[in-house]
């Protein structure tokens, strides 16, 4: 935080456990607070990094970041702005770190910020412009997103008023690592509890992003001592594995189970049954993300974006239906 590093009285309360982690963090990247080097980090070099720490977000499969990406592109191929991409890994030194370092660009657009939480406190702090793609619990930085919450929320909400009672839920990636899941895990366990239906914890499995862990999450589910009679997949990728799961069962979807996705992907409305899912405004939010960086970077604004929130819609198609009636 710029407060700690330039030792600012700005009134805001920092513990001193915060300031010396930031003090460590900064002395560890080389940092030291001079205004000739914030100087000439202005000179513009006309690229700028998208740095994803999501070890799930792989970049040739992952759907959802392809749709990001394109809204990124569009946006800076029209700024005359070039991209460069990074996937951090543990085997090598920090991305955003070196990318800055090294003068290779302007400014990043970073998703899974939480794994590299001190690091781009420093740079931000330093002067290098930094954008979102997600939210960094107790940061400053601007950011792009949704209301995970209650995109969830609905989502299940509708699950209820078809009138199932239980519901199993499978987060799009564990909620401990996750914000994202964890959200969405609290809007499914908020809309249960709002109608009077105790949360529980043996209705839920948890994806990493992709089919086969989808497939493996209902499997479980499906061999569980009651099955539930609907479901919330907190991500479309994990849900074409809960559906293959559903049909090699011989589950019916949705005459015996009701399935609700979340993201929209382009082929949720072509899969047997269509999807119905929370749309995610995926090109939008790189669109957003890419237009405040390169606000940031340019000052052509005069004024920093402020952080979006952007909408979600729940679009209703085959997979979600009433319960079966019980046989007499």
């Amino acid at each position: 935080m710029s407060y700690v590093l330039n030792n600012s009285d700005s009134g805001i309360a920092i513990s001193e456990a915060t300031r010396q982690r930031v003090l460590d963090a900064a002395r560890d990247l080389g940092y030291h607070p001079n205004a000739a080097a914030r100087s000439l980090r202005r000179q513009i070099a006309g690229v700028v990094g998208l740095v994803t720490y999501d070890t799930s977000n792989r970049m040739g499969t992952n759907a959802f970041m392809w749709l990001v990406m394109d809204g990124v592109m569009s946006e800076l191929g029209q700024a005359g702005i070039k991209l460069i991409v990074e996937a951090a890994d543990a085997s090598r030194p920090d991305p955003c770190v070196s990318l800055v370092r090294e003068g290779h660009v302007d400014g990043l657009i970073v998703t899974g910020a939480g794994r590299a939480d001190t690091e781009l406190r420093v740079l931000h702090a330093e002067g290098t412009p930094i954008v979102l793609w997600g939210r960094l619990s107790g940061s400053d930085l601007p950011f792009v997103d949704i209301d995970n919450v209650a995109a969830a929320r609905t989502a299940v909400e509708h699950l209820l008023d078809l009138g199932h009672s239980r519901i199993g839920c499978i987060t799009n990636a564990p909620p401990m690592t996750d914000t994202a899941a964890a959200d969405r895990l609290l809007g499914y366990r908020s809309a249960l509890e709002s109608r009077g239906i105790r949360f529980d914890e043996t209705l839920v499995r948890h994806g990493t992003f992709d089919e086969r862990s989808g497939m493996e999450a209902m499997t479980s589910l499906l061999h569980g001592n009651e099955r539930p009679t609907a479901v919330f997949v907190a991500s479309d990728e994990v849900a074409l594995g809960a559906l293959k799961a559903a049909k090699l069962a011989s589950v019916a979807v949705p005459d015996e189970l009701a399935m609700v996705g979340f993201d929209d992907l382009p082929i949720a409305p072509f899969l047997e049954p269509a999807l119905t899912t929370v749309r995610v405004p995926a090109r939008e939010i790189g669109v957003v993300a890419a237009r405040t960086l390169i606000d940031a970077v340019s000052h052509s604004t005069g004024r920093r974006r402020p952080s979006a929130v952007l909408e979600t819609e729940l679009v209703i198609r085959d997979s979600s239906g009433p319960p079966r009636a019980a046989p007499a």
